[in-house]
C-alpha cells in the first residue's frame, strides 16, 4: 500500500466519505501518463467527478470543452460571447453582461499556454505528489478539513469564490497558484454537468499541507468530531421542551 493510498483511506475513514480525494497535477509537456485515460470531450468538473469515482484522466486543450474552464487553465483564449458577457447573461447567471465582465475581471487564471494538460486521479492511487488536493464532499466533511487547517496555528480562513467556475477557479487554480486552501459552494456549471448532490460542497488546498492537515484529523477524531456528531446540546434541549 503506497504512502497516498494509506492517507488517503484515513481521511475518508474519519470523515465518512464515500468518494476520494481527487489528485490534481498540471504537466508542461504534452505526453501520454501510463494508466491515464484520454476522453472524449470533457469538463473540468466532469473529469473531476470521474476521478473521484476512481478514475485516471487527462484533461488538455483537445478534449476540453467548457471554454470557461480552457481559459482559466491556459489551454485557449476565451471565445467572444464568453469574454463579452453575452453567454453567461444569455444563460441566465448574471443579470447583464457588465456583471460578468466584472466578475472575469477577478478570476484568477494560468498563464495561458504554459501547462498542456492536467492528470487527475483518486488520491490513494497516486503515484507522484499532486500539486493540488481537490475534495467534494459533504459540507461537514469539508469543515472538518477547514478547522484541521488551522488546528494547529489558530486564525481565520478566508474563502473566496465568485460562485462561477467553482472546481475549475476556486478549489483547484486559486489553491495551486496562491498556495492557500480554498473553499467553495459551488456553481451553475459544476452542478448542472456533475453528480454533485445539494449537500455537496468543493474543497481544494496544495498538496503540501496533506501530512499536517491528516495529522490534525486524527486530533479532532478524538474529542471534537464525536461530540458534534453525537448531538448532545441539542438533543438536552429536545428533552427540555419536551419536559
Amino acid at each position: 500500500m503506497s504512502d497516498f493510498s494509506i492517507k488517503a483511506s484515513q481521511i475518508e475513514e474519519i470523515l465518512g466519505m464515500t468518494t476520494s480525494p481527487v489528485a490534481v497535477k498540471f504537466h508542461e509537456e504534452l505526453a501520454p501518463l501510463s494508466g491515464c485515460d484520454l476522453p472524449d470531450k470533457r469538463r473540468y468538473c466532469q473529469v473531476l467527478m470521474e476521478a473521484r469515482r476512481g478514475r485516471h484522466v487527462l484533461l488538455t486543450p483537445e478534449n476540453i470543452s467548457c471554454p470557461a474552464a480552457a481559459w482559466a487553465l491556459g489551454f485557449a483564449d476565451p471565445p467572444p460571447r464568453l469574454i463579452s458577457g453575452e453567454m453567461p447573461t444569455a444563460m441566465g447567471i448574471f443579470g447583464n453582461q457588465e456583471a460578468v465582465k466584472h466578475t472575469f475581471s477577478t478570476m484568477q487564471r494560468l498563464e495561458m499556454g504554459r501547462y498542456k494538460m492536467v492528470s487527475l486521479c483518486p488520491l490513494g492511487e497516486a503515484e507522484e505528489e499532486p500539486d493540488v488536493v481537490v475534495v467534494e464532499s459533504m459540507a461537514e466533511h469539508l469543515m472538518w478539513i477547514a478547522l484541521a487547517h488551522v488546528f494547529k496555528t489558530g486564525g481565520r480562513l478566508h474563502f473566496d469564490t465568485a460562485v462561477l467556475q467553482a472546481t475549475c477557479v476556486d478549489v483547484t487554480i486559486t489553491p495551486f497558484v496562491q498556495q492557500r486552501l480554498n473553499m467553495s459552494i459551488g456553481c451553475y456549471g459544476c452542478r448542472e454537468a456533475t453528480d454533485l448532490t445539494e449537500g455537496e460542497c468543493v474543497l481544494g488546498f496544495p498538496a503540501r499541507y496533506l501530512d499536517d492537515i491528516l495529522d490534525s484529523l486524527k486530533s479532532l477524531r478524538e474529542k471534537a468530531m464525536p461530540r458534534v456528531r453525537g448531538k448532545n446540546v441539542y438533543k438536552a434541549l429536545l428533552e427540555r421542551k419536551e419536559g
